[in-house]
Parts: structure tokens; sequence; C-alpha cells
């Protein structure tokens, strides 16, 4: 075998057919050529060597809902540092939203962004196209002609406010086999609302977002995707209500997929300063909505982890809870943060955590779904390292984006080692 092009990684628990078990892993020509506690190759025939001991192995993570903000904004972030902060987290697949300039609701406009993707992207960037022109919620696009080359169909930023837009949207989806990834918000309910609508907002004086603005939509999508049998996935699920609406529609058979936040999970609306860092859209809710995501990650509810990570420039972030842009940044802190709340904590197992941050967004996207490491396999991968504890620090980041609610916490678990298609991409 020629060295060229090569990686043995030695000595780490590796995720296969769902578990971990140790064993070493031999790379070449982008791909997994052999594993096992004993390999017929030597550590002489390979160009770099890892030893991954005390660590963990496993398909890279893949985040299913990220803001890279190229075309129009790259003021806040591009894809070339998006995908170094994807990275950096772990992720060897993020699919990227369609708020941009121009907004990817044509092919040709589509075309446009995938160049910059083709030429700049550090790790596998998928991008969603919009469900209606423009975002604006009347005009559908060509949604058999863009479903090739994306993710998926989301005009994530605002919700599709017209019942009646929204069932032809999804009857036009569905032939497609894509998901309808659906912000929900009835923009009716937001009453220029900024944070949630709790005890922190009622004490210092700040306009609430109700959670009913979340569910009720929510609640109608459901129904919709029920009628139409468009695969719906529902973005960043934020309150209690939302959870059970989902959890009721999973029990009767709909096509609904959802995901919520690391933030979400972490944090509840007491735990709010008077910073940027911590507005966002859905917002921080209460302790009861944050518990009752924890029990929707624990009995398979919500399907996935996504970041939404969202940069801003640092000048939209200063401006406190009232006034700073919606949207925090989180590729880099995602695993430490989940692992943190949910795996050191006991409340799930360090395989859930796999499952609902590498396996199942695979499924739900219509990659090459996999059960774990394998030979054959594109060689995606992450080592993960579940002792190191670090202090949130965003001047070390990749991303444009300083913006993290997580900023100077102790978090514990890192990312040691991110390999793209065979390369060590960080």
């Amino acid at each position: 075998m020629s060295s060229k092009d090569t990686l043995l990684i030695t000595n780490a628990n590796v995720w296969i057919n769902g578990k971990f078990q140790l064993s070493h892993v031999a790379i070449s020509d982008g791909k997994v050529i052999e594993l096992g506690e004993k390999l017929a190759s030597s550590e002489s025939d390979f160009k770099n060597c890892i030893n991954a001991e005390g660590k963990y192995l496993v398909p890279g993570l893949v985040d299913m809902h990220v803001h890279f903000r190229e075309p129009g904004y790259s003021y806040k972030e591009t894809i070339k540092d998006g995908s170094r902060a994807a990275a950096a987290g772990g992720f060897t697949t993020v699919c990227t939203m369609p708020n941009l300039n121009p907004a990817p609701d044509s092919v040709e406009n589509l075309r446009m962004q995938l160049g910059i993707i083709n030429r700049d992207a550090e790790v596998n960037v998928i991008p969603y196209a919009t469900i209606t022109k423009l975002r604006m919620g009347h005009e559908l696009v060509d949604y058999a002609a863009l479903a090739p080359m994306v993710a998926g169909f989301s005009d994530d930023g605002t919700g599709v406010q017209d019942e009646e837009v929204m069932r032809a949207a999804m009857k036009g989806i569905a032939p497609t086999g894509k998901i309808l990834a659906a912000h929900c918000e009835v923009e009716a309910l937001l009453n220029r609302g900024y944070i949630h609508d709790g005890e922190y907002a009622h004490l210092h004086g700040h306009r609430g977002i109700c959670s009913e603005s979340e569910w009720k939509e929510i609640e109608r999508d459901i129904r919709l995707a029920e009628e139409t049998h468009c695969r719906l996935h529902v973005c960043h699920i934020s309150t209690k209500e939302s959870v059970d609406l989902i959890r009721d529609a999973k029990v009767r058979g709909v096509l609904v997929t959802c995901e919520t936040g690391p933030h979400y999970l972490t944090f509840c609306d007491e735990d709010l300063k008077e910073e940027g860092r911590f507005k966002m859209n859905p917002p921080i809710r209460s302790k009861a909505d944050r518990d009752a995501l924890r029990r929707g990650i624990i009995d398979g509810t919500i399907d996935v982890i996504a970041t939404d990570h969202a940069p801003h420039s640092a000048e939209e972030k200063a401006k406190g809870l009232e006034k700073s842009a919606m949207g925090v940044v989180g590729l880099e802190t995602a695993f430490a943060a989940v692992y943190t709340t949910m795996v050191k904590t006991g409340l799930i197992p360090l395989e859930r955590l796999i499952e609902i941050m590498s396996i199942t967004p695979r499924r739900i996207l219509g990659l090459p779904a996999t059960d774990g490491i394998r030979v054959g396999m594109q060689a995606d991968l992450t080592i993960l390292d579940t002792n190191t504890e670090w202090v949130v620090n965003p001047e070390t980041f990749h991303t444009k984006g300083r913006a993290t609610p997580y900023e100077g916490m102790l978090l514990q678990g890192c990312v040691a080692t991110t390999i793209h298609k065979g390369k060590v991409v960080f």
C-alpha cells in the first residue's frame, strides 16, 4: 500500500454497529479500508498516525441547521470561516439556511451559492432552498428543479403564515422526498417581543414572545403534513407544548421529525443577562420548557441536535437584549455543551448523543446511512475526547461570530480531531 494520503487511527473506542468497540482504523484514498483489533497492514505503511487511546471515534457529526451568511452577508460569516468552525466542532456535514442575498429560490441563485461552497468549504456543506420566493411566504419555488441540489426546503427566519400557501408547498415538496424544514412562528402573536414571555421579562420590563407563537404553528403544520404526507422537520423547538404535539403526532404516524439546540437544553430564562449573547429566536424559555426538551431527548421525541449557528457582527450583538440582532454561534461548543448537560449528568448515555448528533441527521437528510464505521465508507470521522475540561473563550473561535451564552462556562468534552474525506481538517 502506498503511504500517500493514508491515515491510521489506533486504540480508539470505535462506533461499530451501534456500540463502541476497541479498534484500529485504517484509511486510504478517502475511505476506510480496514478496521479491527489487529490489522493486516503495519504502522509503517501509513503517512499519518493518530493514537486515540481513551478517545471515541465516531461517524462525523452532522448539523442540519446553520447560517453561513454567504452570499450577501459575508461580513457576518463566510463559507470558509463557517466550515472551519464546523470542522473545529467535529462536524463533517452541515446544512445552510437560505436567508441569503440572493436567496436560493431558483436554480440560478442556488448555483451561485454552490460555486462558493465548491471553492471554499472545508467540510461537506449542503444548502437548503427556500419554500417561497424571496422567503416572503407567497409564491412557491420550483421544488422539482431544486430538489437534487439541496438538503430540503425552508424559509427559516420567517414562518409561512398563510395556511393555503403552506398546504400547496407541502403538496409540491412531498413528491421530491425532501424535508420541509419549518420555522414555526405565528407572527400575529409576537407582539414585538424579543425574549421569552416569562419571569425574567416581567421582572425587567422586557417585551416577551409567548410560547403559543411557536406551538400554534407547529400544530397547524403537523395537521397539514398529516394531510399531504409531506416530510415535516420542525426547526429549533423550544416549548414543552411543542414536544407534546410532536410526540403525539409520531404516535399517529405523521411524517414529522424535529430538532432543538444545545442552548435550549442548558439554559432557562432565569439564566438570562442583559447581553446580546443571550438573544436568539426562538428565545431561551422557562425551566419547565427546558426540562420538557430534555425529556424529549431522552424518550426519542426530539430526533436531532442542531445548533442554529447564527453569527452576527460584534456591533450587531452589542446592543443588549432589546436591540441586538437575533442569533448566537454554536458549532464550536455544541458537542461539549450537550455532553456536559446531558451525558455527564447521567440523563443520556454517550451512545444517545452520537445518535442525535451524527446518525439520525444522516437518515433524515437521506445521506448514506450508517450504524457505525465500516470498511468502504467515506472517511468522514470525528475523534471525541470526553475527559478534557475547558472554559469557553469566544476569542479562540474559528467563526467570525463571538456571541455565545456559553462564554466563560466550564464545559467537559472536546473535539480532538475531525477527518473529512480521509484528511484531517481539524
